[in-house]
């Protein structure tokens, strides 16, 4: 399957697909048996990197729209 990346309204970027996700020292996290998983765009979650629903608590607000790059 194909990695697919949805941004949720106001919450977190749901990932569904065989990814690989790994910290900031680059150790591995485990996924097993997820086949998907809800990372934190708040910052507010207290399961980093993973979404436990505090953006609709602290009234978290998003840009919604992907802005395109221009290729140099």
């Amino acid at each position: 399957m194909a990695v697919k990346i949805t941004i949720r309204p106001n919450g977190p970027y749901v990932v569904e697909g065989d990814v690989e996700l790994t910290d900031v020292t680059g150790a591995a996290v485990d996924t097993t048996g997820k086949p998907r998983i809800a990372l934190c765009r708040c910052g507010g979650s207290v399961s980093k990197p993973f979404c436990d629903g505090t953006h609709s608590k602290i009234g978290f607000q998003a840009a919604e729209a992907a802005v395109a790059q221009e290729k140099k």
